[in-house]
């Protein structure tokens, strides 16, 4: 979906030259190139706003026995790869897979997603095709390259943002959704999977999957299918291209840990009042991640944060209709409801 452009603004990811040189990453690691860091700092020149691009993340495992999360910063992708840029042009990359049943998928996306982006031939003029794209192809490598032990127990889900997916804006302090939650309860997808012959049972896709778009999960049988309509488990992603302004002040993505125990606006608020107080947005992240474990959460747990602007964001009165005034802070109200539920 894309939204009208004001004249003082940009789309995310479509940028000239930045002006301090960003971090180079070693290619054979890049499910480690930003675990628990903070990438460069880079400039992206646009008509009239100049977004400053911090970026900072923090995973955990949480109270599962394994890890399945894993993501990626990138701040320069083209150059990341040792290839040219368009006009100078930027474009970031970030990224949050979230595994189930297994690492595998998780990391073999992480690895190898970014470069198949880079490498399409159109690169970055089509920047929406080229993402739809590539993540069908890497769905279709992952079955074709692993060995059958390896694809028969793993899938992924993939948040991506280029800077440029749950992900969530703060724009004035308030929270604008940038992805939709691909769940079987969905209306929209529940009615995608049925044209397709799939069913939804006790909230699972066919009795099995808590997800209807996922990389992997090759050997759920009645699950894929070749050609473009594909089965009821599908790989095309939902992309979103919205505007950046002056207003646009950061972007949470985190994998499925996080919002279980964090609302939209809830992680905004967190976040803003995190960075109001020490601006460090490595920090911020793991603090998320602490917050989220503090609250319940049991799943692995991953946040990225990408600010854009070098200041942290101003203290102001958000106005949100409707808002009643309560005196019980967010975090409370969760604690009171996690031991309700104990009784």
């Amino acid at each position: 979906m894309c939204v009208e452009e004001p004249k003082d603004a940009e789309r995310f990811g479509f940028g000239d030259p930045g002006v301090e040189e960003p971090a180079k990453f070693p290619l054979a690691q890049m499910e480690r190139v930003c675990e628990n860091t903070t990438s460069a700092d880079f400039r992206q020149k646009l008509s009239n706003f100049v977004p400053v691009i911090r970026s900072g993340d923090w995973s955990d495992i949480g109270g599962r026995q394994y890890m399945e999360d894993t993501h990626v910063c990138i701040p320069d992708l083209a150059k990341n790869f040792g290839f040219p840029s368009l006009d100078n042009e930027v474009v970031s990359f970030y990224g949050v897979f979230d595994g189930h049943g297994g690492k595998d998928a998780a990391h073999f996306v992480c690895d190898n997603l970014p470069r198949m982006i880079v490498e399409d031939s159109d690169f970055p003029l089509q920047l929406e095709k080229v993402v739809r794209r590539s993540f069908m192809q890497i769905d279709c490598q992952f079955a074709e390259t692993c060995s059958l032990h390896r694809a028969s127990s793993s899938g992924t889900t993939a948040l991506t943002a280029m800077v440029f997916g749950r992900a969530v804006l703060s724009r004035c302090g308030t929270a604008v959704e940038m992805s939709m939650d691909h769940r079987p309860c969905s209306l929209s997808e529940k009615l995608r999977v049925e044209s397709l012959g799939g069913y939804v049972d006790d909230g699972y896709l066919n009795g099995l999957l808590g997800v209807t778009r996922a990389l992997g999960d090759w050997h759920l049988e009645g699950m894929k299918g070749a050609g473009e309509t594909g089965g009821p488990l599908s790989a095309d992603p939902e992309l979103k291209m919205t505007t950046l302004t002056k207003d646009d002040e950061f972007l949470i993505i985190g994998s499925d840990g996080i919002w279980d125990v964090f609302s939209n606006q809830n992680s905004v608020d967190f976040a803003r009042k995190r960075l109001q107080e020490h601006n460090d947005v490595k920090l911020c992240c793991r603090e998320i991640v602490e917050e989220a474990i503090r609250r319940g959460a049991t799943d692995n747990l991953t946040a990225v944060l990408v600010s854009f602007h070098l200041e942290a964001p101003p203290r102001i009165r958000v106005d949100r209709p409707g808002r009643v005034e309560r005196s019980i802070s967010a975090e409370g109200l969760n604690s009171l409801r996690i031991l309700l539920g104990r009784q």
